[in-house]
Formats: C-alpha cells, structure tokens, sequence
C-alpha cells in the first residue's frame, strides 16, 4: 500500500492537473496558498483536516479522495477495520479512518473520526448539496449545525447540511469516536 504522504501528493497533482490548474489556479481555488499546495505535491507537508477540507471542497472531490485509494473490488463484501487504516493528518487533534472512500456509483464517503479531548473546528461550506450524518459511538461530542451547538452522547446521530458552515468540538478530556457518511448528491 502507498505511504499516505505518498498517496496525497500524487492525487493532489493529478487531480489538479486532469482539471487543467496550475498551482496558481489551484491557490485561487482552494483558499490553500500556491507555497503549500506545493509542499503537498512534494510530499513535504502533511496538511491538517482542514486543509484537505479546503483542498477538496475547493477542486470538488471528496475528502477520503486524498486520504486512501478506492478499494479496487466493486462486487464482493468488503471487510475494513478501522484501527489498520486510522490515519492523524497534520497531526491537529483529529484521526480519520476511510472505512469506505468515496465511490461514484455510490455517492457517499463513510468515515470513522476520533476526536481528541479538547479538539474543535469550525468547518467552512463544502459544495452545493453535500449532506453529514454524524453517530457518535463513545464519548461525547457537540455539533454546530444552523447556528447551534448540538450536543451527542453516546448513541444519538444528526444530519445536517454539510454545504453551510458547521463545526465539531470535544469539550471533554476523553476521547470522542464517531461514524460519520458524507453524501456527494452532484458528482457525475
């Protein structure tokens, strides 16, 4: 399997350039500056979640798409274990795991996230129509969908338009673990 480092920066060139950008393009695209774009490319940075965020919402494509590889069987069942796939990006309070990137014929990217204690963010608007749903399977973790925060104990879930500024926060000393399906309505 490639080295995640490996994997980004590979994705991010040809994704830029089956698009046509230059990294200049890409700059104005993204909100990610040219200097950045192109530690990434070389493989000299490990960008944060939120600057893949930026990245992808910025050249439309999903998040998992610079995280790991499609799996290459369609067909058959498909078994993934998240603790042999859990990745820390930019090492910024977030591990992400691509249990299923995304694929087009399905729509969607299932993720599970672990949110360290003390970890928020507040996500800018990915593109028109693209819906979260959030479960959170341990700790507890509070949502900002709306204008409010939504606090989630163990078990509950929440859908939200994920196409308007949201945000995520951990404000406990524990860990918080969450499967989260991002669905992409207007990819070809």
């Amino acid at each position: 399997m490639l080295d995640p480092k490996d994997h980004l920066a590979a994705t991010l060139k040809l994704t830029r350039q089956t698009q046509g950008l230059s990294l200049d393009k890409t700059a104005e695209k993204t909100g990610v500056s040219k200097a950045m774009l192109g530690q990434i490319e070389r493989g000299e940075s490990s960008p944060t979640v939120a600057t893949l965020w930026k990245i992808a919402t910025g050249l439309g494509v999903s998040l998992s798409t610079f995280i790991e590889p499609v799996p290459e069987t369609k067909t058959q069942t498909i078994v993934r274990t998240a603790d042999t796939i859990r990745q820390h990006p930019g090492d910024d309070g977030l591990m992400i795991a691509p249990l299923f990137p995304f694929e087009q014929a399905f729509g969607f990217e299932f993720l599970e996230l672990t949110f360290l204690p003390g970890y928020e963010r507040i996500s800018e608007a990915h593109e028109p129509g693209v819906m979260e749903i959030v479960s959170l399977i341990t700790g507890q973790l509070d949502i900002l969908s709306d204008g409010q925060w939504h606090n989630l104990k163990q078990g509950q879930s929440i859908r939200f338009a994920g196409d308007r500024t949201h945000g995520y926060r951990n404000p406990t000393d524990a860990k918080a673990v969450v499967h989260t399906l991002i669905h992409y309505p207007h990819r070809p």
